[in-house]
């Protein structure tokens, strides 16, 4: 989309948050799991499970962050911001494992309910509730710039809606006594963290099978830049992300007759159009001139052999 612009925060603020959540985190997992065994709520194992892929993912996060910040190299030219992205599809990838893990769990417990400790469930819960909320505020304000501590944040974010369920599991076991609320509430657990999963890890595959930017029109592109005196046409074009907040663009760019002489003023106004109507900074344009132009070219990406 035209003017479309993206606020970019500074790359060093918000590690010691990150550190922080990590702490209280892999703290909370601990208690969990002891609290599950001693309880024996699969509901409870199950959010200490996904409690401790919140902790993971927060690491993996926290890394990712340093090592995107690293300057181009001869072998990684164009820089290491990918990282990010990755450490996101890997987040997102031990997400979709667990949750089917813990449904596959779940199910196995309803043709064999367990006895379980409803108070144990309920403080252990509370606690984490508690712990998943300060972990939120840490990680939101990071969330809305970085997909990858987005996919971290999410992960934290389910976890609280599980520590939620486990509350209302473990209340109705000390009320009525409905041992099979603690695998029902298990599969309510997995199924909200596949279908955040699911909705989140497109846009990452997405960026590392190199496709254009969702919020722009590649047709919109072609367009602006045949729109500007001189060009007789445009091909060979690939638009992609090269990280979530950095978009790049190349093309051939045949010119009128007679216009070679403004090559460079034209150049000039396709990539200024660039900056100022798509906020794509990073443009590589080879120039044609009419009686040198490819033959027979596909508009967008080479012509197969």
């Amino acid at each position: 989309m035209a003017g479309h612009h993206h606020h970019h925060v500074d790359p060093e603020a918000g590690d010691g948050r990150v550190f922080w959540a990590v702490v209280v985190n892999l703290v909370l997992t601990v208690a969990q799991i002891i609290g599950g065994i001693l309880s024996g709520s699969l509901a409870l194992i199950a959010d200490a499970i996904h409690n401790f892929s919140d902790a993971i993912s927060l690491i993996i996060a926290f890394f990712a962050r340093k090592i995107a910040r690293r300057d181009a190299t001869g072998d990684m030219t164009f820089g290491y911001g990918r990282a990010e992205i990755v450490a996101a599809l890997i987040n997102y990838t031990t997400l979709i494992v667990i949750g089917l893990y813990l449904a596959y769990e779940a199910i196995l417990r309803f043709f064999n309910p367990a006895d379980v400790d409803g108070w144990i469930v309920v403080i252990i819960a509370g606690i984490a509730l508690a712990v998943d909320l300060v972990t939120a505020l840490l990680t939101f304000s990071l969330s809305k710039n970085s997909m990858n501590i987005r996919a971290a944040f999410l992960h934290n974010v389910a976890d609280a809606l599980g520590s939620v369920a486990v509350i209302f599991a473990g209340t109705l076991i000390l009320l009525y006594d409905w041992r099979l609320i603690d695998p029902a509430v298990t599969l309510l657990i997995a199924g909200y963290i596949l279908w955040m999963s699911f909705a989140e890890i497109g846009p990452v595959i997405r960026i590392l099978m190199l496709g254009s930017p969702p919020d722009i029109e590649t047709k919109t592109i072609i367009d602006n830049i045949a729109a500007i005196k001189g060009i007789a046409n445009v091909h060979h074009l690939h638009l992609w992300q090269m990280q979530e907040h950095e978009n790049a663009l190349e093309a051939h760019i045949a010119l009128k007759k007679g216009e070679w002489e403004n090559a460079d003023i034209i150049k000039e106004s396709v990539k200024s159009m660039l900056v100022e109507n798509f906020d794509i900074h990073h443009s590589t344009l080879e120039l044609e001139c009419s009686n040198h132009t490819c033959k027979k070219p596909n508009i967008i990406g080479h012509t197969k052999s």
